[in-house]
């Protein structure tokens, strides 16, 4: 029931010290919960940004879960 907005680029350096495009789903301390899509879980490997807007690592979208300790909601609703 909250309202979202896109952050800015100077927001997401700040909470996070990645640039936009190169925020990575590890590595930073944020005080907020890691909300996970549920359609990830339906590949093998997934790719994602590794800390710059020009590098990315693959993944299983479980061990994704597992070690962010996400919660895998329908972001579709």
């Amino acid at each position: 029931g909250e309202s979202i907005e896109k952050p800015d680029a100077d927001f997401v350096l700040e909470h996070t010290g990645f640039a936009i495009g190169g925020v990575a789903p590890i590595g930073y301390q944020l005080n907020t919960p890691i909300l996970i899509d549920e359609d990830l879980l339906k590949y093998e490997i997934i790719w994602a940004a590794a800390g710059t807007p020009f590098s990315v690592f693959k993944i299983v979208p479980h061990v994704l879960v597992d070690i962010t300790q996400g919660k895998v909601i329908n972001i579709k609703k």
